[in-house]
C-alpha cells in the first residue's frame, strides 16, 4: 500500500529504515525548497539594500527636494525654505556660464577617459607579458600611484610645473633649447586642463590596469594561440580576440571612469588654489561648490547636482544599452 506519509519500520535489530516518498511528497517537498530558495537570495540583499538607502539613497531625496526650494545661508541656520518650483532650474539653464562650464567638463572627461583607458590597457598587456619580478615591480609602482591622496599628488606635481623652480621648466628647457624660465602652465586654461588631465590620469590608471589585467588572466590561451596561428598580428588579436572575452569588464571600467571624471573636484579645485583663472578652469564639481558653498545658494547648488546625476545616469544607461545591444548581434 501507498503511504502519504514517511514510513519508518523498525526491524528486530532496533535499526530503523526509511521507505521512499510517494509522489506527493516529493512535490511537496520540492516546492517548499524552491520557495525557500528563492527568498534567500532577496533576504540577502536587504541588509546591502538599506545601507545604500540609508547611505545614498535619502541624501538624493533630501537633495531633489532642496532643488526646488530657494535654500540659502539662513536655511541653514533653521529658517524655513520656501518651496519655488522649478526657479532654480530655469535660472541655471539659462545661465551661459553653466553651459559653458558643462561643455568644458565633458571635454576634459572626455579627453581623461581616453587617455586611462589606452594607458591601462597597454600598462596591463605589459603585465602579463612581463616575468614576475617586473611584474611585481610595476604592480607597486601602480599602487603607491593609486594609494596617494588626491590632494598630495596635485601638490606634487603643482611643484613639478612651478613657474620658478618647477622640473618641467627646467628639463623643457633643456630639451629645446627655448627659455622656459618663470614659465606658467596654470595661467593659460589648456595648459590648465593639460595639467589637470596628466593628474586625474596618473590617479586613474592604476584602477584601469588592475582591472583589465585581471580579465586578461582569464582569456584562453589556446584561442590565442589558434589566432596567431592564422597569422594575425598583435592589434588583430586584442581587437578580434581579447576585446570581445572582455567587453563587460570593459564596460564597467569606462562608465566609472566617466562618473568619476565628471565630478572631479580635488584637482582642479587644488591648482586654481595654485595659479588656475577660476572663471576660465572650472568644471561641474567645482562649479557646484563655488555655487553652493561659495555663493551661499544651496538650492541652485542642488539643482546643478541634479542635472549632473540626470546627465551621468543617461551617459551610463545608453553605454550599456549599446553594448547589450552589441552583444546580443
Amino acid at each position: 500500500m501507498t503511504s502519504s506519509v514517511l514510513l519508518v519500520r523498525e526491524h528486530e535489530s532496533g535499526g530503523v529504515q526509511e521507505l521512499p516518498l510517494g509522489p506527493r511528497q516529493k512535490k511537496n517537498r520540492g516546492g517548499s525548497r524552491a520557495r525557500a530558495g528563492r527568498f534567500t537570495p532577496l533576504m540577502l540583499l536587504v541588509p546591502a539594500c538599506l545601507i545604500l538607502i540609508a547611505v545614498i539613497g535619502w541624501p538624493l531625496v533630501q537633495l531633489f527636494v532642496m532643488s526646488f526650494q530657494e535654500f540659502g545661508r539662513a536655511q541653514v541656520f533653521g529658517a524655513p525654505a520656501p518651496f519655488i518650483g522649478v526657479d532654480n532650474y530655469t535660472r541655471v539653464l539659462g545661465d551661459p556660464q553653466f553651459w559653458a562650464v558643462l561643455g568644458r567638463s565633458l571635454l576634459f572627461c572626455l579627453a581623461n577617459v581616453i587617455t586611462a583607458m589606452v594607458l591601462g590597457t597597454l600598462v596591463a598587456l605589459l603585465m602579463n607579458r612581463v616575468n614576475r619580478f617586473f611584474k611585481a615591480l610595476v604592480s607597486v609602482g601602480l599602487l603607491l600611484a593609486w594609494a596617494m591622496p588626491a590632494l598630495t599628488a596635485t601638490i606634487v606635481w603643482g611643484w613639478m610645473f612651478d613657474t620658478q623652480y618647477g622640473v618641467v621648466n627646467y628639463l623643457m628647457e633643456a630639451v629645446s633649447g627655448q627659455d622656459f624660465s618663470n614659465h606658467s602652465w596654470l595661467i593659460d586654461p589648456f595648459s590648465f586642463f593639460v595639467v589637470a588631465t596628466i593628474i586625474v590620469t596618473w590617479g586613474a590608471v592604476p584602477f584601469v590596469a588592475f582591472t583589465i589585467y585581471a580579465g586578461l588572466t582569464q582569456v584562453p590561451e589556446e584561442v590565442l594561440e589558434a589566432a596567431q596561428l592564422d597569422g594575425a598580428g598583435g592589434f588583430q588579436r586584442f581587437r578580434l580576440v581579447v576585446f570581445p572575452y572582455l567587453r563587460s569588464i570593459f564596460v564597467v571600467v569606462i562608465i566609472l571612469q566617466v562618473i568619476w571624471d565628471l565630478r572631479v573636484f580635488t584637482q582642479i579645485f587644488a591648482l586654481q588654489g595654485i595659479g588656475g583663472i577660476k572663471e576660465q578652469t572650472s568644471t561641474l564639481g567645482v562649479y557646484i561648490y563655488q555655487t553652493s558653498i561659495g555663493g551661499g545658494n544651496y538650492g541652485t547648488g542642488g539643482a546643478i547636482a541634479v542635472i549632473m546625476v540626470i546627465l551621468m545616469v543617461a551617459i551610463s544607461i545608453f553605454y550599456v544599452r549599446r553594448s547589450l545591444k552589441e552583444e546580443e548581434q
